[in-house]
C-alpha cells in the first residue's frame, strides 16, 4: 500500500475545481491521532494548490490526551527519530467549514513517509487496512453509526461536575425523558443550526432522538462505506461541540460525563454485501441468518473481550459499562440476541436485505476509524475460522454478569495477549496504542480524586 502519485493531477484538478466552485480561501489540513482529536496544519488555499503539501512528524500518533508520550524507552520502538509525514489529502473527504467567516475547506489527509511508505500508525490507515482483507475476498462491510452525546452548562472549572443546560423555557432537565420531542426542541436554535451546518458539509444524518439522560441526545447515520461513515463521525463531533459553544453550552462526546446519568455509546451496525452482486452475505437464498453471519459473530464473542480498548479507550469508558441502576442500557457482556438490548450483540428485526448485527460496546469517547476496524477485525478473525457463535440470548442477558474487562488495566492486559488482532491491526500499531494508553492510565493514577478525600482524608 506504498504511496504513488499516480493519478495525482486528477485530484489536483478535483480540488480546484472544489475550491473555485466555493470560493475556498483557506484549508485546514487534518488527521485523526490515536484518540480521535483532529491535529494538522492551516495555510493559504492558493499555497495548497500549489504543491504546498503539509508535514507532520508521526510522533503525533504516540501521544497521550493529555498532550505527553510514553516515558518507557523501551516501547520507544515506533520512531525516536520523529520522521516527517507527507499528508495526501482524500479527495472524497473533502468539507466545508461552514461556520468559518472566510470560505474555508476541511480536509481528511492520509499519512505516507517520504519513501512513500503508509504510516501504520494512522488509525484512518488501519481501517483501511482492515477493508483491504475484505475486498480481497470480494466482500464490503456496510456499517450505520449512532453517536450520542451529551448537551451540558458550561464548566469552567474542572473540579465542579457537569450540569444539564437551560434550553428555550428557561429550566433546566432535572429526569429522564427518553425519546420526549418537546425535549429536544428545548434546543431547537442549536439543532437547527446544527442540521445546517451538516448539510453544508454533506454529512448523511438520518434521525436525532432525545436519550435517557438529562439533555442527552442520539444522532443516526445513514449506513454506507466505513471509511466514509469513520470521517463523518469524526467531522459531525467537531461540528456538534462548535454549534454547542455558539449557544452558550458544551457538546460531549464523554462515555460518562455525569454521575448517576447514563453513559453515551457509539453503536455500529454491520453487515456484508458481495461486491459481484450486491447481496446481504449475512441471509441465506432463504432469509434466513447465513453461515458467515453466525461466524461473524462468533468472531465477535470470541475477539472483542481482547480488543476492549479500542471501544472502551479511557479509564472513564469503563463507568458507563457498570450494571447500575443509572447505566441505562450499555452492555455488560458479548451475548447476542434478536430484538434484544440487554446483550452486547443486538440483531434487530429486518428483512434478509437488511440482516444484520448492531455492536452495541463502543462509547463516544471511541476513536470511530479503530471502533470499525476493531469490530470488522473481529468478525473477520470468526469467518476466516468459521468460529460458532453461542445460543442467541433470549429474555434479559444481564443475569449473567459481566464478561468484559471492567477497567481500561485488565483491557490492556488482554489486547496485549492477543496475538490475532495485532496480525489484523498491525504489530506496531498495537504495541504503539498500548503504551500511549499505559502512559494515560499512569497518569491518571497520579491525580488524587473528590471521593478519596471526602471518605479517607479524616477516617483512615
Amino acid at each position: 500500500m506504498k504511496y504513488e502519485p499516480t493519478g495525482r493531477e486528477d485530484d489536483e484538478a478535483v480540488l480546484q475545481e472544489w475550491f473555485t466552485a466555493h470560493g475556498i480561501t483557506e484549508v485546514e489540513c487534518l488527521v485523526t491521532d490515536l484518540t480521535g482529536i483532529l491535529k494538522g496544519k492551516i495555510m493559504p488555499a492558493r499555497k495548497y494548490l500549489n504543491g504546498g503539501r503539509p508535514r507532520l512528524p508521526d510522533s503525533i500518533f504516540i501521544q497521550t490526551v493529555t498532550g505527553g508520550y510514553p516515558d518507557d524507552e523501551d516501547s520507544r520502538f515506533w520512531n525516536p527519530a520523529e520522521q516527517d509525514m507527507q499528508l495526501i489529502p482524500d479527495t472524497s473527504a473533502v468539507y466545508l467549514v461552514p461556520w468559518a467567516e472566510d470560505p474555508t475547506a476541511q480536509i481528511i489527509h492520509d499519512c505516507y513517509y517520504l519513501n512513500g511508505d503508509p504510516v501504520e500508525l494512522s488509525p484512518r490507515y488501519v481501517l483501511k487496512r482492515v477493508l483491504a482483507l475484505y475486498a480481497a475476498r470480494g466482500w464490503k462491510p456496510v456499517v450505520a453509526p449512532e453517536a450520542e452525546f451529551y448537551l451540558v452548562k458550561t464548566n469552567k472549572d474542572s473540579d465542579y461536575p457537569l450540569e444539564p443546560p437551560i434550553g428555550r423555557s428557561g429550566r433546566q432537565e432535572s429526569s429522564r425523558q427518553s425519546y420526549s420531542i418537546d425535549a429536544v426542541n428545548e434546543f431547537d436554535p442549536l439543532f437547527e443550526e446544527m442540521y445546517d451546518y451538516c448539510e453544508a458539509m454533506g454529512l448523511d444524518l438520518d434521525t436525532l432522538i432525545h436519550e435517557e439522560g438529562a439533555g442527552q441526545m442520539e444522532v443516526n447515520f445513514e449506513h454506507g462505506d466505513p471509511l466514509a461513515l469513520a470521517d463523518q463521525v469524526v467531522m459531525f463531533k467537531r461540528t456538534l461541540r462548535e454549534t454547542a459553544l455558539r449557544h452558550g453550552m458544551y457538546g460531549t462526546f464523554m462515555a460518562k460525563p455525569m454521575a448517576y446519568q447514563p453513559g453515551s455509546s457509539m453503536h455500529i451496525h454491520q453487515s456484508l454485501v458481495d461486491v459481484a452482486t450486491g447481496r446481504n452475505l449475512f441471509a441465506d437464498d432463504e432469509g434466513r441468518a447465513s453461515t458467515l453471519f453466525r461466524n461473524f459473530i462468533g468472531g465477535l464473542q470470541t475477539y472483542m473481550p481482547s480488543a476492549m480498548p479500542f471501544f472502551a479507550p479511557n479509564v472513564n469508558s469503563y463507568r458507563r459499562l457498570m450494571r447500575s441502576e443509572t447505566s441505562g442500557s450499555a452492555p455488560i457482556n458479548v451475548e447476542w440476541g434478536f430484538d434484544n438490548r440487554t446483550v452486547g450483540l443486538r440483531v434487530p428485526v429486518s428483512d434478509a436485505e437488511g440482516t444484520r448485527v448492531e455492536n452495541r460496546l463502543a462509547g463516544a469517547d471511541a476513536n470511530p476509524y479503530l471502533v470499525m476496524a476493531a469490530s470488522l477485525a473481529c468478525g473477520y478473525l470468526g469467518m476466516m475460522a468459521q468460529i460458532e457463535p453461542r445460543p442467541p440470548a433470549v429474555g434479559s442477558a444481564w443475569e449473567g454478569g459481566n464478561s468484559l474487562p471492567d477497567d481500561i488495566g485488565p483491557a490492556l492486559n488482554a489486547l496485549h495477549s492477543c496475538k490475532p488482532l495485532a496480525d489484523i491491526l498491525g504489530e506496531r500499531f498495537v504495541k504503539s496504542y498500548l503504551a500511549v494508553k499505559r502512559a494515560e492510565h499512569r497518569e491518571y493514577f497520579q491525580v488524587i480524586s473528590s471521593w478519596e478525600r471526602e471518605h479517607l482524608l479524616l477516617r483512615v
